[in-house]
């Protein structure tokens, strides 16, 4: 196992490149970039960092001359014959050659496209503008470097005892987590913690330590680099980026309201079983469910991403009732700023009601609170997303306003036509 101190006191990161490969990234980016190659690849997209913790000033902490040679490094990846043999022929989800040849053939000659980098008042600009296939593949590696370049910039300043102190005392806090999480009867977790980690190295230890902590209970990893190494499984569905781009083509209020139900539809031409998962919250749960299409009802589950998880829970519940559907038949994945605490809770709530599975995210892979002088390590809310298509801006509104994004203008427009009400504001820490 990685002597994780001792790597970090040594400071030789030529042989740490933050990612290391165009698969160190999450499954879901793959699947979605399948579909977007298939049916919208000519659609030009603007992907753009956002940090919501304004108070962390990421420019002032990490060297630009750094961020521009682990950017560079991205840009010069792209699969090798091992990370294509796998793609093409593992097996996804009990389907093999889940990713079709032309895909895999244009997937084989990628090189990601060029960023534009800026600083303003403490935080960097940084973009990434052409076809949509292409330019979202930026977004998981581009957050993986400015997370680990803010931890190095910390660690930098500790001597080689105390590393080995933190690293310690990390393991030890993520091993007590492992330890209350077995006694969960029917656990069902995941590791969702790429884009947000502490590094690379870190989270293939979280991963190995689940692995042998949970036993069966741990259902697999979203990135496809580890679940490749570590031979587990890889997971993961869709994300809001796809009714976010889609909704920002419509060219109407009518195409507007019926764009995150024609994303759908063209994911159910290519996927079933557990893929079939609803990500509802873009444009409001409620509003989304009210109005869908009976077919969707039939759909494997739902995953729950913002807003109070127990209530968005229920909600779903209802919905399927009302759609005469078993909810003890369906799976509902919680996903949103978890920890061993709220998972136990749900997991107590929703027991015998339906089916959870848990996506671990940050809190997994990222939790040194209480482990540095001021806390220097704490993690923070740092998204990229989607901010343009076509031309048009891109909105997301959520479950939760403090996730919200898009121009005020547009934000109003589409809470009118989404029939979004008053909504309960939840602290974003992650």
């Amino acid at each position: 196992m990685v002597d994780l101190a001792t790597r970090v006191y040594n400071h030789k990161w030529k042989i740490d490149p933050i990612v290391r490969s165009l698969i160190d990234t999450d499954f879901y980016k793959l699947l979605m970039c399948q579909s977007v190659f298939r049916n919208k690849r000519d659609t030009r997209v603007t992907f753009s960092l956002i940090n919501r913790a304004k108070h962390i000033r990421l420019a002032d902490m990490i060297d630009e001359g750094e961020l521009r040679e682990q950017l560079d490094h991205v840009r010069s990846l792209s699969l090798t014959r091992g990370e294509s043999t796998w793609l093409r022929g593992n097996t996804f989800y009990g389907k093999r050659q889940m990713f079709r040849s032309d895909f895999m053939e244009w997937f084989e000659n990628l090189r990601l496209p060029a960023y534009h980098l800026e600083k303003h008042d403490g935080q960097y600009e940084l973009t990434f503008e052409g076809s949509w296939p292409e330019v979202m593949l930026w977004e998981i590696p581009a957050l993986a470097i400015l997370m680990e370049l803010r931890s190095r910039a910390v660690l930098n300043t500790m001597g080689k005892f105390e590393l080995k102190v933190l690293y310690a005392r990390g393991m030890t806090k993520l091993w007590e987590k492992v330890e209350s999480l077995r006694t969960i009867p029917d656990l069902k977790l995941a590791d969702f913690g790429t884009r947000r980690r502490h590094g690379f190295l870190w989270q293939d230890w979280c991963v190995q330590a689940l692995i042998e902590g949970l036993g069966d209970k741990f259902i697999g990893t979203s990135n496809c680099k580890i679940a490749m190494k570590r031979d587990i499984e890889a997971i993961g569905t869709n994300a809001h980026e796809l009714p976010m781009v889609y909704a920002a083509l419509a060219q109407t209020d009518e195409d507007l309201r019926r764009a995150p139900y024609d994303v759908l539809a063209d994911w159910h031409e290519e996927h079933d079983g557990n893929l079939r998962i609803i990500l509802p919250d873009t444009y409001g749960t409620k509003g989304f469910l009210d109005n869908a299409p009976d077919w969707l009802a039939q759909w494997t589950g739902i995953r729950i991403d913002s807003g109070d998880p127990a209530e968005g829970a229920e909600t779903a519940i209802q919905w399927w009732k009302a759609r005469g559907e078993d909810p003890t038949k369906k799976l509902i994945i919680f996903s949103d700023g978890l920890d061993v605490h709220k998972i136990h809770e749900l997991s107590d709530q929703f027991r015998g009601r339906v089916k959870a599975s848990f996506g671990w995210g940050t809190m997994l892979t990222n939790d040194f609170i209480g482990l540095t002088d001021g806390d220097a390590l704490a993690p923070f809310s740092l998204v990229c997303k989607a901010v343009e298509a076509n031309g048009a801006p891109t909105v997301k509104l959520s479950d939760n306003p403090n996730k919200a994004m898009g121009p005020t203008e547009e934000v109003a427009r589409y809470k009118r036509v989404f029939g979004v009400g008053e909504q309960e504001a939840r602290e974003v820490r992650v």
